[in-house]
């Protein structure tokens, strides 16, 4: 299959109960994100009432990616307040089977754009420190390695490094 059939847009509030499905889908294939299968312990309304007020935030988007009906990879940006306004953290996620495949890095140039439109200068993130494609994708963008969180995450009793990079786009 082809990226050309793939269709990216704003994360709605109407995509609610798609988005749970999919916590718990992309949850349940991997151990790099900071929730598994059960994915996230939220409600179909607060669900619903969060992505609305990442809408309504100028500095904040959520994207989607689609595959036809599927929703196959999600990415955000998320404002920071304050002081801290001029920065924004990333995250994206792609379900298992359409890994490697260009999709993260279609999603990343979208919100990359969409940071130097909203005055963002600097987009931070935290990614698994094994996570080598992760690490490489971001890394062809312009972002940097700035440090490592030791024990970051513990599954089990397993303790996971991380990561924390940084796109500076002054």
């Amino acid at each position: 299959m082809s990226n050309q059939d793939i269709t990216i847009r704003e994360l709605m509030p109407d995509d609610a109960e798609t988005m749970i499905a999919y916590s718990k889908r992309i949850g349940g294939e991997t151990d790099n994100l900071t929730f598994d299968f059960n994915g996230f312990p939220i409600s179909v309304e607060d669900e619903k009432k969060f992505l609305a007020s990442v809408h309504d935030d100028p500095k904040s988007i959520m994207l989607s990616a689609w595959r036809g009906n599927e929703l196959i990879a999600d990415a955000s940006l998320h404002s920071m307040p304050r002081r801290m306004s001029h920065r924004a953290e990333l995250g994206i996620s792609v379900v298992k089977d359409e890994w490697n495949k260009g999709i993260g890095g279609m999603l990343l140039e979208k919100l990359i754009q969409f940071a130097k439109d909203a005055d963002i200068e600097i987009i931070e993130l935290s990614v698994r420190s094994d996570n080598n494609s992760a690490i490489h994708l971001y890394e062809k963008y312009g972002f940097k390695r700035i440090g490592t969180y030791p024990a970051f995450f513990k599954i089990e009793n397993n303790y996971y490094d991380f990561e924390e990079m940084y796109l500076d786009l002054r």
